[in-house]
């Protein structure tokens, strides 16, 4: 089962389309802020967020107990695409239903083995996949660069470690994470 959550008006081929507002005709009409949600334990192969899950779990009790259920629903090896926006762009400022941050950094806190390094280190991130009994492997990210830092870094006017640089300084560098995490079991 591939499963398109919060998906809005854009609905994808070949997933089971969710969204909370019938108004988009979903294929299901679920809010994923009210637990449990409805499908069964390993029953997702993939998973897909785009630019929705920053509208979720406001408070944090109810984020991480999303993040419990993604997990439960989730087979070994399950794909999970969450596309965001970067929160240092004006896009995600200027939308009154952003809720929540979604970073690389905060994804990886999920990952086990991460949280069993940083535990060694004694460093002070919070180890949530040991608190929430879940694993997710970060696999990769990408980022969508804004104007004009797409066109000047597609001609080679910015190089990598400039672009890194602007990307940690400035705002509107970065409009968006393009994420993936895979789910991990058993815990």
């Amino acid at each position: 089962m591939k499963l398109n959550m919060g998906c809005g008006h854009n609905k994808l081929p070949g997933y089971i389309n969710v969204d909370v507002a019938p108004e988009c005709a979903p294929d299901m009409v679920v809010n994923l802020e009210s637990l449990p949600w409805p499908w069964p334990d390993d029953s997702a192969d993939a998973v897909r967020f785009n630019h929705s899950l920053e509208h979720m779990g406001q408070s944090t009790p109810l984020f991480l107990g999303m993040i419990k259920e993604l997990y439960r629903i989730c087979r070994n090896g399950a794909e999970v695409e969450i596309n965001a926006p970067h929160p240092r762009h004006d896009d995600f400022h200027n939308d009154p239903t952003h809720v929540r941050v979604i970073t690389p950094s905060m994804l990886m806190l999920l990952d086990r083995k991460r949280c069993d390094t940083w535990q060694q280190m004694r460093v002070a991130n919070s180890p949530l996949a040991h608190y929430l009994h879940v694993d997710f492997v970060f696999d990769r990210v990408n980022v969508t660069l804004s104007e004009p830092y797409f066109t000047q870094y597609n001609d080679k006017v910015l190089d990598d470690d400039t672009l890194q640089v602007l990307i940690r300084d400035l705002n509107n560098v970065v409009s968006e994470f393009r994420m993936v995490i895979k789910a991990r079991k058993p815990y």
